[in-house]
């Protein structure tokens, strides 16, 4: 019998069962070499040997172990491993060797390491900089956002090594500054994020640009739209090794869901990001962080803003302090859902839930990196659920559902919530906003008309609850016990 109505569970095993299959296509004719145990193994050189144990670096992870033997042995390479698990040098590791010792002409690079982001064009920079140097290579990087005559000029120094954003590159090509017929290997990182972003067709005419005969490596959490396209048209008999596919498989990461009242939720975020520890707070629009940010800052919390409004120098001066520690929040879009690597963060709170699975499994890939432990917690209102729902079994995530409030155990027990100080940061004023009549100042973050205050209200008694626990904690103290 014909049943065209599948059950849950039948969509759910069929999404499953499509999810595997993603990414196993198209196959190589050539087998795999077999993983490597260590570095030692594979034969690098000793420079690279001397810089992985000068960073404490012992053994590959598996994404490494697994690629690094068909990469240095120049084979194209389709890889997909979780966010923080170490594709950086998975890549980097067999280009640089790759190109050691060739010298590269003016504004003709060697190799070519296109990235989405400007931010996580700096990361790989920054990943690769000290094998670079042991190897004498030269690494430039081009992004959007800064000087392209400073770029320019040091494309016609010579650089072995180009580091680069699709739009920004094009541009440099376009302008003759910049020449990429002698590049022998490509890396395409985050690959699925390029397609979003839409710098596919750039892409192409990039590819299009380098030797025909060179070793590409594409690297992507999905293959899906138009990735496929590119791994048919521009990988020759690519190896294929999927690793950690999908960043809930992570065993060492926890996913909370929080149903918060719609009055409520402003003053729970609030509450989270006073915390002990480093946070990372997604929001849907660069506004809408810009305000939270600014009432954290009245509110005392130590905060700072990330999003494509800000300018490249701004935001790489915010990342700085917020790996430093000096700022414990970022407050971000989905600019920072991707390329940014932060040691020893625990927690990534989803203030807007995302819009779907992808970029939800990237936000919360920002914490649990190479088998730190993490929490995700997304905050999620009435008229929200269903839609969050869905996202979830989409990410195959499994959370933990919980009714909270602002200043209730529930929220400190799982995030370590807390009353922010009210004693504003570096003079910032006393933070008012979102508190007004009707919820001008934060639409969308937790105030709603006709009931004005009810955040800053459940804030104040919780603050005014502290402080007599601690009143009464001092004279237990004055009093011997």
């Amino acid at each position: 019998m014909d049943n065209t109505h599948s059950t849950p569970r039948a969509e759910k095993a069929r999404r499953a069962a499509a999810a595997k299959e993603e990414f196993t296509t198209p196959t190589a004719g050539t087998p795999a070499l077999p993983p490597a145990a260590t570095f030692a193994e594979l034969d690098l050189p000793a420079e690279i040997l001397d810089v992985l144990a000068r960073e404490g670096v012992e053994t590959p992870f598996p994404i490494q172990a697994a690629t690094l033997p068909d990469a240095l042995a120049g084979r194209d390479v389709l890889g997909r491993g979780r966010t923080g698990s170490g594709k950086t040098l998975a890549f980097g590791l067999p280009l640089l060797v790759r190109t050691a010792g060739r010298r590269a002409e003016a504004r003709k690079p060697l190799a070519l390491i296109l990235v989405p982001t400007r931010e996580l064009a700096q990361q790989v920079t920054d990943a690769l900089d000290p094998f670079a140097r042991a190897l004498k290579v030269r690494l430039a990087t081009v992004v959007g956002g800064m000087s392209i005559g400073r770029q320019a000029t040091a494309l016609r120094d010579g650089v072995e090594v180009l580091i680069a954003t699709p739009g920004r590159l094009m541009d440099l090509v376009e302008r003759k500054d910049c020449r990429l017929e002698r590049v022998t290997v490509t890396v395409l990182d985050e690959a699925d994020q390029m397609a979003d972003m839409g710098f596919i067709p750039q892409v192409t005419e990039l590819l299009d640009r380098v030797n025909a005969d060179g070793q590409r490596m594409l690297f992507s959490a999905t293959l899906d739209r138009n990735v496929d396209l590119v791994v048919e048209r521009y990988l020759k008999d690519p190896v294929v090794h999927s690793v950690d596919p999908s960043a809930a498989s992570v065993s060492t990461m926890e996913h909370h869901v929080l149903h918060v009242h719609v009055a409520d939720k402003f003053a729970t975020a609030t509450e989270i990001a006073a915390r002990d520890g480093r946070v990372i707070m997604f929001l849907h629009t660069k506004a809408a962080v810009d305000r939270f940010t600014r009432h954290l800052l009245g509110s005392g919390v130590r905060a700072a803003a990330l999003h494509s409004g800000k300018s490249q120098p701004l935001r790489t001066r915010t990342l700085e302090r917020f790996r430093s520690g000096e700022v414990p929040v970022l407050v971000a879009t989905n600019l920072a859902a991707r390329g940014i690597h932060v040691d020893a963060l625990d927690l990534v709170v989803n203030v807007d839930p995302p819009a779907d699975h992808k970029d939800y499994l990237h936000r919360g890939g920002r914490t649990a990196r190479a088998g730190e432990a993490g929490l995700v917690v997304t905050l999620v209102t009435q008229d929200e659920r269903r839609d969050v729902a869905r996202l979830m079994a989409d990410a195959g995530i499994h959370p933990q559902v919980t009714q909270v409030r602002s200043g209730e155990a529930a929220l400190s027990r799982i995030t370590g919530a807390r009353t922010p100080s009210g004693v504003p940061v570096d003079g910032s004023a006393p933070s008012q906003e979102g508190v007004k009549r009707g919820g001008a100042a934060f639409r969308g973050m937790g105030t709603v008309p006709g009931r004005p205050g009810r955040a800053k209200n459940e804030s104040r008694r919780a603050a005014e609850a502290r402080k007599t626990a601690e009143a009464r904690q001092a004279a237990r103290i004055r009093r011997g016990g």
